[in-house]
């Protein structure tokens, strides 16, 4: 009895004195619950501060910068722009997640990048653009340019006696050429690295030659004046771009154009000239309409290239033009009806050109550039033409671009001839629009 009474009041008084130790024990492993969870806490901010540096450092020294320092423009940024804005430091990393998470058909957020990068946009100063047209996109590009032109020219028909004493005919001209040409251009992106170029031209020219025949009794400047308007060589051009480009990284685009013989050829007006002017001296030997083309069908391969190294754009062209030899032509002689000439083979021409682009803010660049031409000799019946001789042109380029909206610009080149036989001035106004 003794014993069965004591037992209970033992174990009553065993459960007393542990229930307290428990709960120590149990209040003591949940703070330290707590503080491995604030340490996870604070792990968990640095790694996100860690990563968003990280990004923030990828995305400083990326395209999407660059983009940003020449506009912002994230249609011309290309593939490697993101339309998503860069992630905050303080940004938890369930907001970074949520701001980096793909978003689905239903729910469109900013503008996926294309699938191939293209090279960025910079104010256009040569022929060839450096910026392809989007896959199913239509571009058409109304442009209008004024050239012109003057010459001086002193002609010694004779011989000599003695030095100083010319027996025979000096003659003096000056020639003044005013060209106005209204280009229309359509472009088509097949796909984002192909587009087809159609160029349509109407060209009106007007032609002075001041002139002074000494020892033919004339006291006077003689002004023979002549002009002619219609349409001009329609052009059609392929352009590929052969690799995606970067920072740092060129791209290169590789073009083919076809120029016809649409316009009227110098072979179809009629000269001021009885027997070519070789021995007649009474005619001027200039044409009495202005040609419209060139007379030739053209080939011309290239490669243009196009160097981002921020803040600026380095960009050039690369060509090789050959003229198609023609056959059997003739040629119009005022009063004297047609002259046969035989084959005509045009001089062929190698031109390289170099520029540099920057952007001035979201709106407006700036380009400047020089372009260089070497022109052949021509021939003809498989002669050297008398008088053809090689020939180098060279033009510095200065180009402006102003961006109405992303599918209006307004660009304006302005060239100056650096060399004898370049044009002085031209002025070329071109707003491509985008469809």
């Amino acid at each position: 009895m003794v014993v069965a009474q004591d037992a209970p009041a033992s174990s009553s008084t065993v459960g007393d004195t542990s229930s307290p130790a428990i709960r120590q024990r149990l209040e003591q492993q949940g703070a330290r619950i707590e503080a491995m969870r604030a340490q996870i806490d604070t792990l968990q901010h640095q790694l996100a501060q860690q990563e968003a540096d990280y990004k923030a450092l990828r995305h400083a020294v990326g395209m999407d910068e660059l983009d940003q320092t020449r506009g912002g423009n994230i249609a011309a940024a290309g593939g490697t722009a993101t339309a998503l804005p860069m992630p905050s430091a303080e940004a938890s990393p369930d907001q970074q997640a949520a701001q980096q998470a793909p978003t689905t058909p239903s729910e469109p957020v900013g503008q996926a990048p294309p699938q191939n990068s293209h090279p960025p946009e910079v104010a256009p100063i040569f022929q060839q653009p450096g910026v392809l047209t989007p896959k199913g996109k239509f571009v058409i590009e109304p442009a209008y340019q004024f050239g012109y032109s003057t010459a001086d020219r002193v002609a010694l028909v004779g011989y000599t006696i003695i030095p100083a004493i010319l027996i025979g005919l000096i003659d003096v001209r000056e020639v003044r050429d005013t060209t106005q040409t209204a280009i229309l251009t359509g472009r088509y992106g097949i796909t984002n690295r192909l587009e087809l170029e159609v160029r349509i031209p109407y060209v009106d020219t007007h032609d002075d030659t001041v002139s002074r025949a000494v020892l033919t009794g004339s006291a006077e400047d003689n002004v023979f004046s002549s002009s002619g308007k219609g349409l001009g060589d329609i052009e059609a051009t392929a352009r590929y771009q052969i690799n995606n480009g970067g920072a740092d990284s060129a791209y290169y685009i590789g073009w083919f154009r076809f120029k016809s013989r649409t316009g009227t050829d110098p072979f179809q007006v009629v000269t001021d000239c009885v027997t070519r002017c070789v021995e007649n001296l009474t005619g001027t030997g200039l044409p009495v309409q202005q040609p419209t083309g060139t007379g030739f069908y053209t080939l011309q391969p290239g490669v243009t290239w196009l160097l981002p190294s921020d803040p600026v754009v380095f960009f050039g062209n690369l060509s090789y033009l050959y003229n198609v030899e023609r056959h059997n032509v003739y040629e119009h002689i005022l009063l004297a009806g047609t002259q046969y000439l035989g084959n005509v083979k045009m001089g062929n021409e190698a031109d390289i050109s170099i520029g540099m682009g920057m952007a001035l803010n979201d709106k407006a660049s700036l380009s400047i550039g020089y372009d260089q031409t070497f022109i052949g000799t021509t021939y003809e019946s498989g002669q050297k033409l008398p008088g053809s001789t090689k020939v180098w042109l060279g033009s510095l380029l200065i180009g402006g671009s102003w961006r109405f909206n992303e599918k209006r610009t307004l660009n304006f080149t302005l060239g100056v001839g650096v060399t004898r036989d370049t044009p002085d001035a031209t002025v070329t106004i071109r707003v491509p629009m985008m469809y």
